[in-house]
């Protein structure tokens, strides 16, 4: 019996260093990659170590008051409160830190503390910020805490939110459909990659917040309110003549056709909902509706 190994044929040979290459070229980018972590890993440790032991480890907040129910603070100020710092000290920790050992009258609506709820937004350093989800080492003393602009202020750092409701639920958001199938609605992956973004929405109101037309124009639904009906007029499973009933909220005067497409909305959400890009969609769906073919 041959003990005769087979020659490689030039070919196999070919492919075998053609794979070689790619692993070692996959490998040194893994390098790279583990290499660039390691560094942000290090660099966020010496700035959080600088934090800890610069100066007297205080962080100085300049934060909104106001309290219409109360004489002598139904002007609006600015209190200040020298907060100790801890490593990954969130901008509400150091609110609930200020309430419970400083002033426990200072106001402001927290819930989960997970980015989830959304109660938390807030005007932090002149940015519309989740104060749960904000560092306080990413951020420059003084930190200068308010309410949520282009808002009516019920007390300190909390706003009205029921205009914000009221065109959230202007949408009608939830589904509606006459056609029902037999067994159960199914939904194809593509179509929940399409709208995947806009289901995260938090009913947090930072979009509304920084939208200048929302601003002037009371009756504009909002960045929110439109994101929430293009995550319905999108879905497979809402039924075509619901679809065109949305639609026609979405035309109206103060709909889609407001939008001056700033981006402002896109860069607060806290989500990273791309609210520009689906109002813009939404408004390619209304000219294509509206289309005569004759």
């Amino acid at each position: 019996m041959s003990t005769q190994v087979p020659e490689q044929t030039e070919e196999e040979s070919s492919a075998d260093t053609e794979s070689q290459s790619q692993s070692a070229a996959q490998q040194a980018r893994m390098e790279k990659k583990r290499d660039r972590a390691a560094q942000r890993d290090q660099q966020r440790e010496a700035e959080e170590a600088e934090r800890e032991f610069s100066e007297d480890g205080t962080y100085l907040l300049k934060v909104f008051r106001y309290d219409p129910e109360i004489a002598g603070k139904q002007e609006p100020r600015f209190d200040e409160f020298h907060v100790p710092y801890h490593t990954g000290m969130t901008v509400l920790d150091a609110l609930m830190y200020a309430r419970d050992e400083y002033d426990s009258s200072l106001t402001f609506r927290h819930s989960c503390r997970q980015a989830v709820c959304g109660s938390d937004a807030l005007f932090v350093n002149g940015r519309q910020r989740l104060g749960c989800k904000t560092q306080l080492s990413d951020l420059e003393e003084p930190v200068r805490i308010e309410p949520l602009p282009h808002q009516e202020v019920v007390k300190d750092l909390v706003v009205d939110m029921e205009h914000f409701y009221d065109q959230m639920h202007a949408v009608e958001p939830y589904f509606q459909t006459n056609d029902l199938p037999e067994g159960e609605q199914l939904q194809s992956r593509e179509n929940r990659e399409k709208i995947k973004m806009s289901t995260r929405c938090i009913w947090c109101g930072a979009c509304m917040s920084s939208c200048n037309i929302a601003a002037g124009d009371n009756k504009y639904l909002g960045p929110a309110a439109i994101n929430k009906a293009y995550r319905f007029t999108m879905d497979e499973r809402e039924g075509e003549d619901m679809k065109e009933h949305r639609m026609k909220i979405m035309e109206q005067e103060h709909g889609v056709w407001r939008c001056q497409t700033q981006f402002s909305c896109t860069e607060v959400c806290p989500k990273d909902i791309p609210l520009t890009e689906h109002i813009q969609e939404l408004k390619r769906e209304a000219v294509k509706n509206n289309l005569k073919f004759w």
